[in-house]
């Protein structure tokens, strides 16, 4: 079975949006979630960041997409988009919306990303301004997830 999972990317100040929230991997994430089915990728992605952080977004350009196979067949497509605020309120959480509570919305310092189990990779290229943006990178492990 194929997924296709938006995620945005929100830095603004050197300081990325994450939410607290456990996940298989760690106890910080990206905000966004699942497509549904007929939905368009900017749609799901506005969608998904109301939701999960309160924030109305603009969808800006593909980073990256990767694939992740966590097992029992499942194929787990992940498209990730830069994104720029344009109103909401941040920590305004739709409960019950996602499978992981979320304990909180933060925008956390990107030299603090490794302490909260992300890649070194991953700093690299958010501090890069994502150099390659718009590529395949593989399995999402290339990417520092």
């Amino acid at each position: 079975m194929i997924v296709v999972r938006v995620t945005g990317i929100l830095i603004e100040d050197e300081r990325i949006l994450l939410l607290d929230q456990d996940t298989d991997a760690r106890s910080w994430t990206l905000p966004g979630g699942r497509v549904e089915a007929g939905e368009p990728l900017a749609d799901a992605l506005v969608r998904e960041m109301r939701e999960e952080t309160g924030l109305d977004v603009e969808v800006g350009r593909l980073l990256y997409v990767c694939d992740h196979f966590p097992g029992g067949g499942l194929h787990v497509v992940h498209m990730t988009f830069e994104v720029t605020r344009v109103g909401g309120t941040l920590g305004v959480v739709t409960e019950g919306v996602d499978t992981y509570r979320i304990r909180g919305v933060h925008f956390v310092p990107l030299v603090e990303l490794p302490g909260l189990g992300f890649g070194s990779r991953f700093v690299e290229l958010a501090q890069g301004g994502w150099p390659g943006a718009g590529s395949y990178m593989g399995d999402k492990a290339n990417i520092g997830l």
